[in-house]
């Protein structure tokens, strides 16, 4: 959420970021900020002066009492009576600003950093570069949903008969596959320094507005009504909330955790979209990165990110890109955003795998996470996450891209975690 520090210090370059993100209403709703905000604060100034009246005025009617000038000690009276009266009504219209002007600020996203490229839409993304290893498939290369079926690997069919479309069963080398790549992810983060978290998969309201969710994407998540909880998107909102009302000393920045969840995505609006298979899922399992840092080292921890995230593709052995969002494409959240994706050989297209993002102060704004400096002084910490990785298309692109006549190879470095080397 932005400040209205920031939006009053420079609020031509906010209108002009929240341009670049195409949110239409950026000039209306930051000038209704600016004046939801000069509101609550005459409100507040009207309420300072009336408080010191009446604290002034009250000093005098015991002393008018005493010097036996009643009358003048009741007109006193009568007139702190009045200006309490008053004071009811400003104190109401000084609130009353003070919540809409949060509930504004909740509706506007975060204002984009000055590399972020100008564009509308994904075909604008810049891609900042490319790697890993070129397929040659047979000429008969079957997509992923047909290998699972051949091999016994994934059955959709079944997950449709015990939950519905979008939640596919594992089974067998399918499962074992799985398993092996949470424990590949895992162990990954955790030499990189990453503090393994296992936390709740659902989450209250407030979790959601703290990192952005709410009231952003309140459509795409799975709500449990009777408890007003929510099924968690992504391992961000458990593990970023962990932080939420809580000042750090800054020598424990940057905080570095991981963790893997089961996400939970209604995807709304998709059918039709790139649905078959493992391509779009309702529930697939993720590692997930979060750094809490301050906001001299957060590009650096951005950038370390982004080279964890490269790492564990290259080691999978499967062709991929990495992408700078562009500013229709970016997240409501996000200051900055990467994308990597990998290509599908059989598909042919990319498949992102992964977003890792710097939110600024954004998300701890909201979520009251701050830090206390050496000289004592409290600041916003800036917040971080990125998916290391997202599975489901992950594996989509290694049965596809590693197919053979005799079966599917399995990359060197997962072996130790499936015990086999070839899907047969």
């Amino acid at each position: 959420m932005l400040t209205i520090k920031q939006i009053t210090e420079d609020t031509e370059k906010v209108i002009r970021g929240l341009e670049k993100k195409h949110f239409a209403n950026a000039k209306e709703a930051i000038a209704k900020a600016i004046e939801l905000n000069n509101k609550r604060r005459t409100a507040q100034g009207q309420l300072d002066n009336n408080l010191a009246e009446v604290n002034a005025t009250s000093k005098t009617i015991g002393q008018l009492m005493k010097e036996g000038k009643k009358e003048e000690a009741e007109a006193a009276k009568a007139r702190v009576a009045e200006i309490k009266e008053a004071s009811k009504g400003l104190q109401a219209e000084m609130d009353q600003a003070a919540e809409d002007l949060q509930n504004l600020l909740y509706t506007i996203p975060n204002v984009p950093y000055d590399e972020v490229p100008e564009g509308a839409s994904a075909e604008d993304n810049l891609v900042v570069k490319m790697g890993g290893m070129e397929t040659e498939l047979p000429k008969d290369a079957l997509p992923h949903w047909e290998l699972a079926k051949k091999y016994n690997l994934i059955d959709f069919d079944l997950g449709v008969k015990i939950t519905g479309a979008g939640f596919p069963v594992y089974r067998g080398q399918g499962a074992r596959l799985q398993r092996a790549l949470i424990n590949f992810f895992l162990d990954e983060a955790r030499a990189a320094g990453y503090e393994e978290i296992m936390p709740p998969t659902v989450v209250n309201a407030a979790s959601g507005y703290g990192t952005g969710q709410l009231p952003d994407k309140e459509g795409q998540m799975y709500h449990c009504n009777l408890d007003d909880l929510y099924l968690i998107p992504t391992a961000e909102v458990p593990v970023t909330n962990i932080y939420r009302d809580v000042i750090l000393d800054e020598k424990q920045l940057p905080i570095k955790n991981c963790a893997y969840t089961e996400c939970f995505r209604r995807e709304a609006g998709s059918y039709g979209k790139d649905v078959r298979g493992l391509n779009r899922l309702h529930e697939f399992s993720k590692v997930e990165l979060v750094r809490i840092d301050t906001p001299e080292h957060s590009r650096q921890s951005h950038q370390e990110m982004l080279d964890h995230v490269e790492g564990l593709l290259k080691k999978l052995e499967l062709p991929y890109r990495i992408l700078r969002l562009c500013g229709g494409d970016i997240s409501f959240t996000a200051a900055i955003c990467y994308d990597f994706e990998v290509y599908s050989e059989a598909q042919k297209r990319w498949l992102e795998v992964s977003s890792v993002s710097n939110f600024d102060t954004y998300q701890a704004n909201r979520l009251k996470c701050r830090y206390r400096t050496a000289n004592k002084k409290t600041e916003l910490c800036h917040t971080l996450n990125g998916s290391a990785l997202a599975l489901p298309r992950i594996v989509a692109a290694l049965l596809e891209n590693n197919q053979t006549p005799e079966g599917i190879r399995i990359p060197k470095a997962l072996i130790p975690y499936c015990g086999f080397d070839m899907i047969k």
